[in-house]
């Protein structure tokens, strides 16, 4: 038998227990401790009576059985200390509503975490990836027309898509209105021509543009979503753009690195608009894969439309353009992937054939070259090629522009350059520019891919860096010497100024006049009448025509070269400039002050280790910045005299989407420091200056003002921090262009207010999937118009001239995500122009 205090004890315990057990709830919304305590406490007197009585009949185990169910008793009596707490403060809450209230709010946080973009596309495109590999029969995809891009739900996850890329919401759940378009198809009633819209030039030499409205649209995507599926883990290595993790950043990247010791290098320019040969060598090499008649007459009946605008080197890719088919990215991916097989075929007869030795020692490392070498040759096994054992050829295809490099002599390069010529011309029915160059590698010439340029350059060792690293601070200590030393020399002529005037006034007093003064000789010079101010401005002008002040760059420079330094001791002049002296020519001399500086170090008999750079095009980039009017032809800051009618944070968004373009696709250049400075003096102070004019203020009095808008177009010193929040904001779109493709580098368009809507003339934004209302209608303008191939500057390329003049309707949102580059100019459906047209 337990005595009473142990009991005791174990009860009191258990009933602290239970408590904890039971009222798991009031734990878990922060009730305090104490008060459970309390609680616990005021049960103890019935527990303990009802102890006493049975204690001797029961067990350790029946006693703490009793207190569970006494204290269960106990709390459906509602105690007063535990019923009050639980009424007063948290209400009559049962365990199962607390469970389903958390489910629920886990449920709307893993929806909010799910509402990315690219992670909402990439579950469309899984749902369409599914329907697809179902039809995978026989080793070829069957009736994909059929069976999976007619399927109502395969096209409003393709609208889905559409809209993801308009960056509007999107709702997962089925939706009916797409029956009616699926079983068109299904029945092969879907008229192309009927579901196309045709824009012009004005003039007589009309440039036709046919785009498809949204129906068609549609269409195309969840073709493209489909081929997609099919052919992107087929394609090769060298192939980039509008693929999964390869774009134009692992194009510069395997130029860079993958590359290893080119010694020449050259580019091909293709041209070809899309013809009946073209698409039926396409099409013949889609069937090896897909078996689907239905899908190949609804390619044909979108060529017959002229809508599938489908143009290889017409235009630089990727731009966002609206004469970029939603199907020419893939459907240029399978045409060229001709190309890349043959490639292949190339390297290993280049680099089988051409590098294998005739030398005996060789011939025990190279029995796969000999190989290759019979097979090539007629499987002759005395055939013998001499040539480089080193010679290696290297290839890189972003959509239609091609980048090649030869690690040989100059004429495997030649002999490269013309097979490839040859078949892009005889197979692929291309026309190829004859003109390109082969360069060398090791000149001071560039080469020019996916607009930007391309050199070689001997990489410094540490110790050369550091001599460098020297020289620039020598050259910076200089420069602030001579700043120094004009400052110092403009402010004595600046007081020579004042003395002159002083002495002028003081002739005119009789009691302080000089009659032996050369101001008292020519004061018979002076017209009568003539005030002070004047005659001291007509003797300064005599004076300036003396010294020829006319050649000189500024009034600084005229004080200091003409008024200071002829009155400074003749020591110190000397001593000032062969201190500028020797800094030329220290920093001048290169490989002299190099040695110099560098003890027990042989330059010569250092390697020579070279790098491949890449460098932004910066006279490009001002011609860029010149074309839009945001600097004078001088390369001044102006005011953007387009965008004063819109309001500021447009204004200021429209500069930012240059910021932001340039730092994501620049920030890997050598020459980044040279962007920057455009970003801070130019960009910044044209986006300062059209403030200025729109609301006639001073520019200091702006940058106060708007002192919180204009940080995100940042000064020079912040530029390297806006890099580092900008690149966790572009990730996702350079992670995946295949999914992203023509928003993560669409160019930057100019658009004007052309009015404002009004209740009479109302207007809906014109982007795909989107409803709200547009309160501005803005005119489209076309900077841009030459052909391929295009620097890559940030700013869109090529747009055709029909949608110069152009008017669109723009909700704010939308506007802005138009201007920061979340969206491009494929996602404005022009088909709503006709509809709106009349209101103009």
């Amino acid at each position: 038998m337990l005595c009473r205090p142990k009991l005791l004890k174990c009860s009191v315990l258990q009933s602290l227990n239970f408590l904890r057990v039971g009222s798991s709830l009031l734990i878990d919304m922060g009730k305090p401790l104490d008060r459970i305590r309390e609680g616990a406490y005021s049960m103890m007197p019935i527990v303990d009576d009802n102890m006493d009585k049975e204690s001797g009949k029961f067990t350790l185990a029946k006693d703490l059985a009793s207190l569970v169910e006494e204290s269960s008793k106990v709390a459906e009596k509602k105690t007063k200390v535990v019923d009050d707490n639980m009424d007063k403060e948290f209400g009559k809450f049962t365990l199962a509503k607390d469970l389903a209230n958390l489910v629920e709010e886990s449920s709307k946080v893993a929806e909010k975490k799910t509402k990315s973009r690219m992670e909402l596309k990439r579950l469309l495109e899984y749902r369409i990836k599914k329907r697809v590999k179902e039809q995978y029969v026989n080793g070829k995809f069957q009736n994909l027309m059929e069976k999976v891009i007619s399927n109502p739900e395969t096209l409003q996850d393709a609208y889905n898509c559409l809209r993801l890329n308009s960056n509007v919401d999107v709702d997962l759940n089925y939706d009916s209105t797409f029956n009616t378009l699926a079983e068109g198809l299904c029945h092969e009633s879907f008229d192309v021509t009927a579901n196309t819209f045709t824009i012009s030039t004005r003039g007589v030499k009309k440039e036709v543009l046919v785009l498809p409205n949204l129906k068609l649209k549609i269409l195309q995507e969840a073709i493209r979503i489909t081929l997609e599926v099919v052919y992107r883990p087929h394609f090769s290595k060298i192939s980039h753009g509008c693929r999964s993790g390869r774009g134009h950043s692992t194009a510069l990247k395997y130029i860079c690195k993958g590359m290893s010791n080119p010694d020449w290098w050259f580019t091909l320019q293709v041209t070809k608009k899309l013809d009946a040969a073209v698409l039926t060598k396409l099409i013949s090499e889609m069937e090896d894969k897909i078996e689907d008649p239905k899908l190949y007459a609804m390619i044909w009946s979108m060529f017959d439309a002229q809508v599938l605008n489908l143009e290889f080197g017409g235009f630089p890719k990727g731009h966002g353009l609206p004469q970029e088919g939603v199907l020419s990215s893939i459907l240029m991916n399978i045409y060229f992937d001709f190309f890349d097989r043959e490639f292949y075929r190339l390297s290993m007869k280049y680099e089988a054939i051409c590098g294998g030795s005739s030398d005996d020692q060789d011939k025990s490392c190279s029995k796969l070259r000999s190989w290759f070498r019979r097979q090539l040759k007629g499987h002759d096994p005395k055939c013998i090629v001499e040539g480089s054992p080193d010679l290696k050829v290297y290839s890189c295809r972003v959509m239609d522009e091609m980048f090649f490099a030869v690690s040989g002599s100059r004429e495997s390069a030649i002999n490269l350059k013309t097979d490839i010529q040859s078949y892009l011309k005889d197979s692929l029915l291309l026309d190829v520019d004859d003109q390109t160059e082969i360069l060398s590698c090791d000149g001071p010439e560039t080469i020019r891919f996916l607009g930007i340029s391309i050199r070689r350059n001997v990489r410094d060792s540490p110790a050369v860096k550091a001599v460098h690293k020297l020289k620039k601070k020598v050259e910076l200590f200089a420069l602030q010497r001579q700043e120094a030393w004009n400052y110092g020399t403009t402010r004595i002529g600046k007081k020579w100024l004042g003395h002159g005037l002083k002495k002028v006034k003081e002739s005119e007093i009789k009691h302080l006049a000089n009659n032996n003064s050369l101001l008292n000789s020519i004061s018979c010079f002076r017209k009568s009448g003539m005030e002070t101010d004047h005659w001291y401005k007509y003797l300064m002008k005599i004076w300036m025509e003396v010294v020829q002040a006319k050649n000189a760059a500024s009034e600084e420079i005229i004080l200091s070269k003409c008024v200071a330094e002829p009155s400074l001791p003749q020591e110190l002049k000397d001593s000032y400039y062969e201190f500028l002296t020797q800094v030329d020519k220290y920093i001048s001399s290169e490989t002299a002050s190099t040695i110099q500086l560098l003890s027990n170090y042989d330059i010569s008999k250092q390697p020579e280790i070279k790098k491949t750079e890449i460098i932004a095009p910066i006279c490009a980039i001002k011609k860029r910045l010149q074309r839009y009017g945001l600097v004078t032809s001088s390369g001044c800051p102006r005011p953007a005299t387009v965008l004063i009618l819109q309001d500021t944070a447009e204004i200021i968004d429209w500069f930012s989407g240059i910021v932001l373009r340039w730092l994501r696709w620049y920030q890997n250049c050598v020459n980044f420091n040279e962007v920057k400075l455009l970003i801070s003096e130019e960009v910044r102070k044209s986006c300062i200056r059209t403030l200025a004019a729109k609301y006639r203020l001073h520019e200091t009095e702006i940058e106060k003002r708007f002192d919180q808008e204009l940080s995100r177009l940042p000064l020079t010193e912040e530029i390297e921090n806006k890099m580092t929040n900008e690149a966790l904001d572009v990730e996702a779109f350079d992670n995946d262009e295949s999914l992203m493709y023509g928003i993560s580098h669409s160019g930057l368009c100019l658009l004007s207010l052309a009015r404002l809507v009004t209740h009479s003339r109302p207007c809906n934004c014109f982007v795909i999937g989107c409803s709200s209302a547009a309160p501005s209608v803005y005119t489209l303008h076309v900077m841009e118009r030459q052909k391929f191939p295009s620097w890559k500057t940030g700013f869109s390329t090529c747009i055709h001239p029909s949608l110069n003049k152009r008017r669109i309707g723009l909700c704010k949102q939308h506007l802005r995500d138009l201007y920061l580059g979340h969206i491009s100019l494929q996602s404005t459906d022009f088909g709503s122009w006709k509809l709106f047209l009349g209101s103009l």
